[in-house]
């Protein structure tokens, strides 16, 4: 797996040159990446959300597309429309924003959910379908959502399929006082972003995609994960429990995460790890519980240190 170690290490430092001082997040950004997944990142205006996008676009030299979602955008302005040419007298395919390799969905709760679901069907089978036609979204494709969790004046909730299909929810979170005083130095003159370069070509990247699905998970990986992802619907403070797709999220991120650390299998703390950025999203409290100021995340450190870790040896 030094392969893919590689590939993601030159990602990781490429981007901490304008994501300072967020070396866990980045590198969750990359496992998102090398998972053909899609990121949610909930979190405060400033703190580098849409730079992350764009880092992660201009690393890899990916066509990148910023949708700006507004309450009064419609489906057709985020997958494109048919209209009519004069010249030609036909219809033709106008592609919108959605055909590109790259996608940030900025403050995507503003949009209502009639909007919203125009990214389901992107995001499930990389293809938008528009008056019968459908139109294959090239490799690699990645939707980079952001929404501000603390302001709720004119935005929708994301319903639960939306969510569902976000392979990770991330925090970027405020920068320490040390990597805050290193933006402004940074920033004196120029925003570096601006002289970021390229370092992996689109090739690499699905060849490093291709070879994450090749790392190892043992039998008693995947029972711990069933396990896990089982009783979060049993939980008696769960009113629906996180999906298959949140199981294949916790397999498809430990190879990854596996394959950053240079090996071809992996463990128990993959999952531990990813967990806390894989389901939770996927999770809907009862009300009951939401009353007592219960949260997903908090069930979810009581699963993790109640469900039994597997033991043994593992297939190196």
């Amino acid at each position: 797996m030094t392969t893919v170690q590689a590939v993601g290490l030159k990602l990781i430092e490429n981007i901490e040159k304008v994501i300072i001082g967020k070396r866990d997040t980045v590198a969750l950004a990359a496992v998102g990446l090398l998972c053909q997944g899609h990121l949610l990142i909930e979190d405060v205006p400033g703190v580098g959300k849409t730079m992350l996008a764009k880092a992660i676009a201009r690393s890899i030299g990916c066509a990148f597309r910023r949708i700006q979602f507004t309450p009064d955008m419609l489906p057709s302005d985020v997958t494109g429309v048919r209209i009519f040419d004069q010249k030609t007298r036909e219809f033709v395919f106008q592609p919108g924003p959605i055909m590109a390799q790259i996608v940030l969905a900025d403050e995507i709760n503003r949009a209502t959910p009639k909007t919203q679901s125009a990214l389901l069907e992107a995001m499930e089978e990389r293809q938008v379908t528009v008056d019968g036609a459908t139109h294959p979204l090239g490799p690699p494709f990645m939707v980079i959502a952001t929404q501000n969790p603390i302001e709720y004046e004119g935005t929708f909730p994301l319903p639960e399929a939306q969510r569902d299909r976000f392979l990770l929810r991330l925090s970027i979170g405020y920068p320490d006082p040390g990597a805050e005083s290193a933006i402004l130095t940074e920033q004196r003159t120029q925003h570096p972003l601006e002289t970021l370069e390229q370092v992996l070509g689109v090739d690499e990247l699905l060849g490093a995609q291709a070879q994450v699905r090749e790392v190892y998970v043992d039998d008693l990986i995947k029972n711990y994960i069933v396990d896990l992802v089982g009783r979060t619907r049993k939980h008696d403070d769960v009113y629906l429990g996180a999906s298959p797709r949140g199981s294949l999220t916790l397999f498809r991120g430990a190879q990854a995460r596996a394959a950053l650390e240079g090996r071809s299998y992996a463990i128990p703390d993959d999952v531990k790890y990813l967990a806390p950025y894989a389901l939770p999203h996927r999770m809907i409290v009862s009300p009951s519980a939401r009353i007592k100021d219960v949260s997903a995340e908090s069930i979810l450190r009581d699963l993790l240190n109640s469900v039994p870790v597997p033991g043994g040896m593992v297939k190196a």
